[in-house]
């Protein structure tokens, strides 16, 4: 029944995180074209120029083809974003990675000599820590060296699983500034290009507009790179604190039967591998 719901809490997540998903693009679809949708002008209207008339839809996507180009990666990006810091505020709660009492469990059986009933423990509760604990559990017959390594290596492979996915959003944040760098930069040689080209003619008003155009997607990268980082410093601290918990409880686990343990190595044949949490 444990194995059920579990299957059934990761099934509503994913199906949350895709209708979450599908929202963003949604949203994101009706800003763009939002200029669009019901903001027409009257023919009796009359619309000066200048760029403090500009629409936000204008003045986002004024950087010409490349500026552009970029502004859609960055709208991508963030989207992206938005979904992994979602999906790793859903991910990482310690009641779904430490169950409540799994723990305590395994320490009874183990201190009972129940090895068949502590990993039957660990199987019926698929979770990271039930994956480090049957880890430690299938090595028991050849002592203590044994044991710990296995732990360790239990313990390191659960924390890449967990950094694995977090690592997009460390990239998101240092890419978003090089991309809206990468079309300020690109803006800039535009508008000084005009410059050139008018041998000095134009004004200072056509070049401020070419170079505000230009500095959007700086803008926009660092709207994006800011949050992104933020998060990433809060879910990495947050995976330190479940890691460092999750060898706390495996060694509580151990404990007592850790002395009874050899502490020579023992040879030993290929084991078969405990499930996945």
């Amino acid at each position: 029944m444990k194995l059920i719901e579990c299957n059934r809490k990761s099934m509503w997540r994913s199906l949350g995180l895709r209708c979450f998903g599908l929202r963003c693009l949604g949203l994101g679809f009706c800003i763009v074209h939002l200029p669009s949708l019901g903001m027409s002008q009257t023919p009796g209207d009359s619309k000066p120029s200048g760029a403090a008339d500009d629409t936000a839809f204008e003045i986002i996507f004024s950087g010409g083809p490349l500026g552009v180009a970029i502004m859609i990666a960055l709208i991508l990006m963030s989207i992206l974003a938005v979904y992994l810091i979602f999906d790793q505020w859903l991910t990482l709660k310690s009641k779904d990675l430490l169950p409540a009492g799994l723990n305590e469990n395994v320490r009874q059986l183990l201190a009972q000599g129940k090895l068949k009933d502590a990993d039957q423990a660990c199987r019926s509760q698929p979770c990271p820590l039930s994956y480090v604990l049957a880890s430690g559990i299938a090595e028991i017959e050849y002592g203590w060296p044994a044991v710990e390594k296995s732990l360790e290596d239990a313990l390191a492979e659960q924390a890449a699983r967990m950094y694995r996915k977090l690592e997009y959003l460390s990239v998101i944040g240092n890419l978003a500034p090089m991309l809206g760098l990468l079309g300020t930069v690109a803006g800039m040689i535009l508008a000084f290009r005009e410059v050139a080209l008018s041998q000095g003619t134009a004004g200072a008003g056509q070049l401020a507009s070419g170079i505000y155009s230009a500095l959007i997607t700086t803008v926009a990268g660092l709207l994006i790179a800011i949050p992104a980082l933020g998060a990433f410093a809060v879910f990495r601290n947050r995976i330190d604190e479940i890691m460092s918990e999750m060898a706390t409880a495996a060694q509580q686990a151990f404990g007592p039967i850790r002395r009874r343990l050899p502490s020579g190595a023992v040879a030993r044949p290929t084991a078969v591998p405990p499930p996945r949490g």
